[in-house]
């Protein structure tokens, strides 16, 4: 007896020493005698009863597994395979593919709704109070039946959830005519393996439960194949037996879903893929349809796509093999258009807008913003500007978008040249290699820094002749600036500042007082950059032709280029004039 104690003290210590032991409920019960089943044993005592003439509760036509979480140890890492299929699928061209990114695999409790038939395996919570007390979960057996003890097997397959409770109390009166009450509801569905074949990422057998969802069986089994694999027609078959067929376009356009009751050794198999239409533009859902039948009715397609409101047409390509023939409809044509396999639609904005919003920003005393008819020209709403003492109407500016797209590729076709410029630059000797390697690094890191610069856009509007007659465009910003007297003075200069205008001050002179040029500094490549986009550049050295600095202008000093390649000191100086013009930002490369 004594060395059966110090076992068993032995035994706990190692039990609460040890968290992975200390969590297993199993070992902790058999070291005190108890074991897991004992708990599920039927109870002979339960809370107080109520009296006989009270009604005994209403039964719920619904019930849930509560399932208590699976015990782990360590930490639950994500299924990296499972991940990156759900990746694919989230950004896959097919409609509907989507749906499979792992929600619908993850297993939760069941709900059971009233049509739902009592199948072999499921368990059955009933209690008893009364002059007779039982509270157990029972199995139905492969009969068909549960067996409740003093009255016998009651037969309870196929009966629905709704009816379950009054066929137990049928059968439980029989036995006991008065004082004994009862309380009967699903507790689990019968756990069953299901097949998943056909056109899916994984096919195999998986677990679940005899009402878990067709998505969750499919999501399990990395969803349908979306270049393979058809959503329009999923087949539930038992044996030789089509039980039902799933499209899942009702599904995704209006909810509708089938809602079968499962069972061991069923078969889920997704058909090959049917004949797709390829939709792009301004749609709702740009993705890949499937259809059936030789061809798709336009308006079908419509309602599957949903173009935005704003558009108008839709251009077709026909699938002819190598040639591809292209048409041109009207929206409201769309809908009588007859598609076949593997055209491809864009639904396009052919319309002029009915109106343009300009912005008027700076130094002036009407309105922000002006919604104009689309045509207008800048000269009519010129008209409409209420200028103010300070206004400095002579450098009016211009800033439009479509500039400042055009500005932006002019800029990342000039980086992609020098970087091409530098990858590709030779060497003679190991040496030079070497160089050449380390001076391509920092040009590449150069060239990162510059592609972020975001140009501002700007037109020179204010010395040309015919200014009044440029059309606006949607989304302009026109700036009045401020007559602040000031000059900016940038690049590589000691300290880059804003410097008080003085008339007689040259260039050289606002340098000097910004601390004069750096080491880096290249004194013949300075610009002085005016309001109005018009800009001076020291080409013959202007420094000694003194030329004439205006307020609100902007001098910027490009810095040297020290690299081997006379060609690649050649495009690096280029661009990094076309950033002092278009973003007027100077970036330092060595």
């Amino acid at each position: 007896m004594h060395h059966i104690l110090i076992v068993l003290i032995a035994l706990i210590a190692v039990a609460f020493t040890n968290p992975a032991l200390a969590q297993s409920p199993g070992l902790l019960n058999s070291l005190f005698g108890q074991s897991q089943s004992s708990q599920s044993m039927p109870k002979s005592t339960l809370p107080p009863v109520k009296a006989p003439n009270q009604a005994p509760p209403q039964a719920s036509s619904q019930g849930s597994s509560q399932a208590s979480p699976p015990e782990t140890v360590g930490e639950i890492r994500p299924d990296p395979q499972q991940s990156a299929v759900s990746a694919v699928n989230r950004d896959s061209q097919a409609f509907g593919a989507s749906l499979f990114t792992g929600a619908f695999a993850r297993q939760g409790p069941t709900q059971f709704n009233p049509d739902y038939l009592v199948a072999v395996g499921d368990s059955i919570r009933l209690r008893l109070w009364g002059s007779a007390t039982f509270d157990d979960v029972l199995l139905v057996d492969p009969q068909g039946n549960i067996f409740i003890p003093a009255v016998g097997p009651v037969k309870i397959l196929g009966v629905r959830n709704q009816d379950l409770q009054s066929v137990i109390e049928k059968a439980i009166h029989k036995m006991f005519r008065a004082n004994v009450y009862s309380y009967a509801n699903l507790s689990e569905a019968q756990p069953v393996r299901v097949y998943v074949g056909g056109f899916v990422k994984r096919p195999g057998l998986y677990n679940g439960t005899s009402m878990d969802s067709l998505l969750h069986y499919l999501d399990q089994a990395g969803g349908i194949d979306p270049e393979r694999g058809s959503f329009l027609n999923i087949q539930v078959k038992r044996g030789a037996q089509i039980r039902t067929n799933m499209n899942l376009y009702d599904f995704l356009l209006e909810g509708r879903i089938p809602q079968v009751q499962l069972a061991d050794g069923d078969i889920i198999f997704v058909s090959p893929r049917q004949k797709t239409v390829t939709v792009s533009g301004l749609a709702e859902n740009a993705k890949r349809f499937e259809f059936s039948g030789t061809e798709l009715n336009g308006a079908d397609l419509v309602k599957l796509a949903k173009p935005f409101p704003l558009a108008t047409h839709v251009r077709v390509t026909r699938n002819t093999g190598t040639i591809r023939n292209l048409e041109y409809y009207p929206l409201d044509q769309a809908r009588s258009l007859q598609l076949s396999d593997g055209d491809e639609l864009a639904f396009t904005a052919d319309k002029r807008p009915g109106t343009i919003t300009v912005r008027v920003e700076g130094e002036h005393q009407s309105s922000q913003e002006y919604q104009l008819p689309y045509g207008t020209r800048i000269g009519e709403l010129l008209k409409r500007i209420e200028y103010s003492e300070r206004s400095d109407v002579a450098n009016l500016q211009l800033f439009r978008l479509s500039v400042k797209d055009r500005q932006k590729l002019i800029l990342q076709t000039s980086l992609k040249s020098l970087e091409a410029a530098a990858l590709s630059a030779r060497s003679g000797t190991n040496e030079e290699s070497q160089l050449r390697t380390n001076e391509a690094a920092l040009i590449l890191q150069w060239v990162e820094r510059a592609k972020d610069i975001e140009p501002m856009g700007q037109v020179m509007i204010a010395q040309v002749n015919q200014r009044d007659d440029l059309l606006l465009e949607n989304g302009d910003i026109v700036r009045v600036p401020v007559k602040d007297g000031l000059v900016l003075v940038g690049g590589e200069v000691m300290f880059p500042n804003t410097v008080p205008f003085e008339s007689e001050l040259s260039a050289q002179d606002y340098i000097e007082r910004a601390g004069g040029f750096t080491q880096n500094a290249d004194a013949s490549k300075v610009i002085i950059a005016h309001r109005d986009g018009s800009f001076i550049e020291n080409k013959d050295g202007f420094f000694s032709k003194a030329p004439k600095v205006r307020p609100g202008d902007h001098i910027l000093v490009l810095p040297k280029i020290d690299v081997k390649s006379r060609q690649m000191a050649k495009e690096i100086t280029q661009m990094l004039f076309q950033l002092a013009l278009m973003a007027g930002v100077v970036t330092n490369l060595f």
